[in-house]
């Protein structure tokens, strides 16, 4: 019995993180970084290169444009975004990391 309970919670345990990554992969919008971990949707880190990022993102100019994945524009409000994130300087606390691309192309998951 005791072999079955810790075989469901391992399998438990693992299916949240395959949701946030598919839930990452999707990310499109308006985006505010808050300075609150708590208040955050997802914690992130910044790559300086594109290579090592989970993640690249196009910053557009107009929010009407940030329908496609990785296209975000970014908001000064709270209440105006559709999800908010919180930039940590430790990669290993972060739910992914993302790089900056030049293109809209180029955005999405790696």
């Amino acid at each position: 019995m005791k072999g079955l309970w810790a075989i469901f919670l391992l399998a438990w345990g693992l299916t949240p993180i395959t949701g946030q990554q598919v839930r990452y992969c999707s990310l499109h919008g308006s985006v505010y970084i808050t300075e609150n971990r708590a208040m955050a949707d997802f914690t992130v880190y910044i790559e300086d290169s594109e290579a090592f990022a989970d993640f690249l993102v196009y910053e557009e100019d107009n929010r009407l444009y940030a329908t496609e994945e990785g296209v975000w524009f970014f908001v000064d409000g709270h209440g105006l975004a559709d999800f908010s994130i919180y930039v940590t300087k430790v990669r290993g606390e972060a739910d992914f990391s993302f790089a900056y691309t030049d293109s809209p192309t180029f955005a999405g998951c790696n």
